[in-house]
């Protein structure tokens, strides 16, 4: 596993706790039926595991996270919402530890852009997904967000995060690789999809830019950027405020696209 360029600030989990399987994994759920067995890979705080639990239910689920610390939120969720087919276990995409053909359905959701070795994870999650289930994943492609009003500061810090994530030993572009990379792991059945998110409303923009106002000036991206001396702490700064500003505008418009691929084993 590479590293978490992230992190798991509080800034970094509101981001997180705000994605559904609606929102996030829309192009899985016609895939879905009461009974499966499924695998989420990269679980964080259990938002999406949740959502997808609630559909496979009385199908068993198991939900991996390389932080223990982070499963403690997400069994909460599960919890909270009643779900008893849910295990949260610490576990490594690159190396899973269950047996070949333990699941229906094996799902990554914002996993493969941050692992040292995707080809690898991708060949362990089709290991262990049965013979007529579906591997199922999705990454950002950070160059290819775009954003208005233009702001050059804003460009630094899309420039930034793009370098400090590939010292990290990720890949920040992961989207448009994803069917590249299912090709190198074997796979042979192979559908693609992109999907966005957009942040136009005021509420949203409020949202996204004070979480990167945020996520700049605390651990994980930020401090990362410093130690590899990419960035200093006045960077920090500028890049804080102009997401501020841009945030402000009544034009203010932010677009990330998603690759996506469902995979036969």
């Amino acid at each position: 596993m590479a590293v978490y360029t992230h992190g798991h600030h509080g800034a970094v989990l509101r981001s997180h706790r705000s994605r559904t399987a609606e929102n996030s994994a829309a192009y899985l759920l016609g895939r879905l039926r009461p009974g499966l067995d499924l695998l989420d890979v990269g679980c964080g705080p259990g938002t999406i595991t949740a959502d997808l639990a609630a559909r496979v239910a009385p199908g068993r689920v198991v939900a991996i996270d390389a932080v223990a610390d982070i499963l403690t939120s997400a069994r909460q969720v599960a919890d909270e919402r009643g779900l008893s087919n849910v295990e949260f276990v610490v576990g490594d995409v690159e190396a899973l530890d269950f047996p070949d053909h333990a699941f229906d359905v094996v799902h990554a959701h914002q996993v493969l852009q941050h692992v040292a070795d995707p080809v690898a994870a991708l060949r362990e999650m089709r290991r262990v997904c049965r013979p007529g289930g579906v591997v199922a994943a999705r990454d950002v492609d950070y160059a290819a967000m775009t954003w208005y009003p233009e702001n050059p500061v804003l460009d630094e810090w899309l420039a930034l995060y793009r370098r400090t994530a590939r010292h990290n030993g990720g890949e920040p572009d992961a989207g448009r690789r994803l069917l590249s990379w299912a090709r190198r792991a074997g796979f042979s059945t192979i559908d693609c999809s992109a999907t966005t998110w957009c942040f136009a409303t005021p509420e949203e923009r409020e949202f996204w830019s004070g979480m990167w106002a945020e996520r700049i000036l605390a651990p994980g991206i930020g401090d990362a950027a410093v130690a590899a001396g990419f960035a200093t702490q006045e960077d920090r700064e500028r890049i804080s405020a102009a997401w501020r500003e841009w945030g402000a505008s009544e034009d203010g418009w932010f677009a990330i696209t998603h690759g996506e691929i469902l995979c036969a084993p």
